[in-house]
């Protein structure tokens, strides 16, 4: 049997239950077999605030402000392109994709902005950024944030989740 796949969720801001790690994890993992991820794999999630990814966006992409989601692929892939099992730590036996950082604060704001739940809004900030470890982007307003935003709506759907 293969291994599963490693999704640690840390977070830096009170009251993440279980029941939501155990949430985001499985939103993760359906993204991953609707993109044809079947080797173990390892997506490192930190859920913070708006001051905790203001920082990170900062240091890491020079832009100083909030965002809803953050995500550092470990690859540069294209849609459709996945790393291989060459690509494993040998230590662990895990391709590892990246990271993603979420503001749960940003997100809870944007939920009630677009009037939906926070879970909704939360699954869709999870879906894509599993896109984008795995190479899709959204630079343009054409054909690549179409196809990105078509695997986001099909991804949630495959898990019960609509614009409610």
């Amino acid at each position: 049997m293969a291994k599963r796949h490693y999704i640690p969720i840390t977070a830096d801001v009170p009251g993440v239950s279980d029941g939501r790690r155990a949430f985001l994890r499985k939103v993760i993992r359906t993204a991953l077999a609707a993109e044809g991820v079947d080797f173990p794999c390892e997506i490192d999630v930190l859920l913070t605030d708006d001051p905790g990814i203001h920082a990170i966006n900062r240091e890491m992409r020079q832009v100083d402000r909030a965002t809803d989601v953050l995500s550092f692929p470990a690859f540069d892939l294209r849609p459709g392109e996945l790393p291989g099992t060459e690509d494993a730590d040998p230590a662990t036996g895990l391709v590892p994709l990246g990271d993603m950082m979420i503001s749960l604060e940003h997100a809870a704001r944007q939920a009630k902005e677009y009037g939906h739940s926070n879970r909704r809004e939360l699954a869709y900030l999870v879906v894509h950024s599993v896109l984008h470890l795995l190479g899709y982007d959204h630079l343009d307003e054409g054909p690549q944030k179409a196809r990105m935003r078509e695997r986001e709506e099909a991804i949630l759907a495959q898990l019960g989740i609509s614009r409610d």
